[in-house]
């Protein structure tokens, strides 16, 4: 028989999953795509559930001089009115959700969900997220790259939380977030795409960038950016055709119903070289 639990607090919840397996539940939003019933029924869970979005502990978002700490359950909706929280983030959440889902869904859940869809993924691979994880008796801390493992895989032990996400301050001179899919919000991405540069003396001090949909993962290569720091910014735009070659080598998208990969590829290509020549 399946269980559902609602622990009151961090330590009843990682107690239970000491003694057993849980599926772990805030928003649900995600989950309930994966697990949709076409008749007129409710899902027929066949895991255990833990319910977690109301644990105190899993909840708020505050920083220090150095980070910013969002908890793993907090509304997608407190992220876009809370000042700490990062632009390209809030520029993000708007564009990938619907009111409803805001108020229910939550970073820990879109990082716990690992789908190569995931729109939020996409800023944090950007900014380095580092992904808070506890068990009863255990702390520890991962960056996203290395814990998001592939598709729906992710390095998460069965007695183990998502509790926060950690950001590092940054002060960038530019930052974008694009979608592309059927609607504006509320609607599963054919890709994305986010990008942050820093200018320093018309010197190029910082460069990232981020494709979702387009890969297993999150395509982010820190390498390829490297080369480019300290590069006067003329010098930079004039490379765009070799940064758009480069990352070309690791978009690789697939055909599905939302599109092909021909088409995902090309607009990958002109997105990334139009946000070059934009700074």
């Amino acid at each position: 028989m399946v269980k559902a639990i609602v622990p009151n607090s961090l330590k009843e919840a990682l107690t239970e999953l000491s003694k057993e397996k849980y599926r772990l539940v805030a928003g649900g939003t995600d989950m309930l795509i994966q697990f949709h019933n076409h008749a007129p029924l409710p899902i027929a869970f066949k895991d255990n559930v833990m319910y977690i979005a109301n644990i105190e502990e899993l909840l708020g978002i505050h920083d220090d001089d150095e980070k910013i700490y969002i908890g793993a359950c907090e509304p997608l909706e407190s992220l876009l009115k809370n000042d700490v929280v990062p632009k390209i983030i809030q520029d993000t959440i708007i564009e990938m959700a619907s009111p409803a889902i805001r108020h229910t869904g939550t970073l820990g859940g879109n990082i716990g969900n690992a789908s190569p869809a995931g729109d939020s993924l996409v800023p944090l691979y950007l900014l380095n997220a580092d992904i808070e994880i506890q068990s009863l008796n255990k702390t520890r801390i991962v960056c996203i790259m290395d814990f998001i493992k592939g598709v729906r895989k992710i390095n998460l032990q069965p007695d183990e939380i998502i509790t926060k996400i950690i950001l590092t301050k940054t002060n960038f001179s530019k930052t974008s977030f694009t979608k592309v899919g059927p609607r504006r919000s509320d609607a599963i991405s054919k890709l994305s795409f986010a990008g942050a540069i820093t200018l320093e003396n018309d010197l190029v001090k910082d460069f990232r960038i981020a494709f979702g949909s387009v890969n297993i993962t999150v395509v982010r290569r820190p390498e390829i950016e490297n080369k480019y720091i300290n590069m006067p910014i003329n010098k930079f735009k004039d490379s765009v055709d070799q940064i758009v070659e480069e990352y070309s080598n690791y978009i690789r998208p697939i055909d599905d119903q939302r599109s092909n990969k021909e088409y995902r590829k090309h607009v990958c290509k002109n997105i990334l070289k139009d946000y070059i020549l934009s700074i």
